[in-house]
């Protein structure tokens, strides 16, 4: 081999390996060496946990609007037993202490109750739908129900079908026969209590005198009957005793005062009728929201 081309060989060489050295360097003024692809990408951060939560999964159902005069929902169906009394257009007064005025309230779709249903007279007022029972020919086709309030009561004796423990129904003419046939008599049934649907507001009567005032209240939506009563004069509440039926009283000195009344019903609940009757009340009259209706 000459000279020349030895000579040639080694000038490649130095050239090649220039290259690499400015090669190296520009990467190492850069930062570090590149590392191999497949480890470029393997980055070591945490695994990403996708938790799709349900936004609605720790809420709590609404509770439902009070206050709104319908009551609690329909209960369960109930065996009993019923009869009818009275004329064909109906009957209201009695043990309840309605009287005829109270006939557009309740209509001709009353009942008297046995004494497990009376609750010595605190189940005035409550409603019940009632259908025909299973087992009997004179039932209506179909077996309709009939809505119906408590306005009297049915005592004991004769045929012992109000006596305690059973429960009885001595209904209106109009409201057995919308269930059952008249030559039926009596016909075996099912109930249950359902919210009163009423309009208007509640009803005071007071009567009595100055020294005791006796308050009979109608009208009551709701569960329709009352637990306890409560009258406000200035700022005392006075609770009142239950006296028969729909009528409560108290000796507290109401004459010449604005009545504000208090009542809590037997589910609990507690309406207040803010100024049920003006300053100027007078015994004998009934007052619906401050005005007098009869």
């Amino acid at each position: 081999m000459s000279i020349a081309t030895l000579q040639a060989i080694l000038s490649s060489i130095i050239i090649v390996m220039v290259a690499l050295t400015h090669a190296n360097e520009h990467h190492v003024a850069n930062g570090q060496p590149h590392a191999k692809h497949d480890r470029a990408h393997s980055h070591s951060h945490p695994k990403h946990k996708h938790e799709h939560k349900n936004p609605h999964r720790n809420l709590r159902p609404a509770p439902k609007a009070e206050g709104s005069g319908h009551g609690p929902e329909p209960g369960q169906w109930k065996d009993a037993h019923a009869t009818f009394y009275g004329p064909p257009e109906g009957t209201l007064g009695g043990a309840c202490g309605y009287e005829d005025s109270d006939k557009k309230i309740y209509g001709p779709e009353t009942t008297a109750l046995s004494k497990a249903l009376f609750n010595d007279g605190m189940t005035c007022g409550a409603c019940f739908e009632i259908k025909c029972g299973e087992g009997s020919e004179w039932c209506k086709p179909g077996h309709p129900t009939v809505h119906v309030t408590a306005t009297d009561f049915c005592p004991g004796g004769g045929e012992g079908w109000c006596d305690s423990p059973k429960e009885h129904f001595d209904m209106s003419q109009p409201a057995f026969l919308k269930i059952a046939e008249y030559k039926g008599g009596i016909v075996p049934v099912k109930y249950r209590r359902v919210p009163c649907k009423r309009s208007g507001g509640i009803r005071f009567k007071i009567t009595g005198n100055p020294y005791f005032n006796m308050i009979g209240i109608t009208n009551m939506g709701g569960t329709g009957d009352i637990a306890k009563v409560e009258v406000k004069v200035g700022v005392q509440w006075t609770a009142l005793k239950h006296n028969y039926g729909d009528r409560w009283d108290t000796n507290a000195d109401l004459v010449g005062k604005k009545l504000t009344f208090r009542i809590t019903t037997s589910d609990g609940k507690t309406m207040i009728t803010e100024q049920a009757a003006p300053h100027d009340w007078r015994f004998g009259q009934t007052y619906q929201g401050s005005r007098v209706v009869a």
